[in-house]
């Protein structure tokens, strides 16, 4: 079983892509930029509250398939510098309780004006 996943509180995919995409038990988030879905743009400048954003709009985009941040397995987290870690992870620590996910996170240049893009893959029985 194969579902496309479109939550209309998250941002529109700005590209060929979808918000996530769920295989069996599996869901599978696309990276999500600090887009505010209202305003549909970046919002903020700095990576505390574009940590904050993102990990917003990936909770908006599992809640649509009736997931949690609890059934998160896996994260793949790109920075614009890795000057930016320590203060994006004072924020990412803040969405997860008990376990953390198995993550990822490189450095690398992000759509103008981002910070950090975060991809997941989540798993429910």
């Amino acid at each position: 079983m194969k579902k496309t996943i479109l939550n209309p509180n998250a941002p529109k995919p700005i590209g060929p892509y979808s918000q996530a995409v769920q295989a069996g038990k599996l869901l599978f988030v696309s990276g999500q930029l600090a887009i505010d879905p209202k305003q549909g743009k970046i919002a903020t400048a700095d990576v505390a509250s574009q940590t904050r954003q993102v990990m917003d709009n990936i909770k908006v985009i599992l809640e649509a398939a009736d997931y949690g941040l609890k059934d998160v397995v896996s994260t793949t987290v790109y920075l614009a510098s890795m000057a930016l870690f320590e203060e994006f992870n004072h924020e990412y620590t803040k969405y997860f309780s008990g376990e953390f996910p198995a993550r990822a996170t490189v450095a690398c240049e992000l759509k103008a004006g981002a910070l950090v893009e975060v991809s997941a893959v989540a798993y429910k029985e």
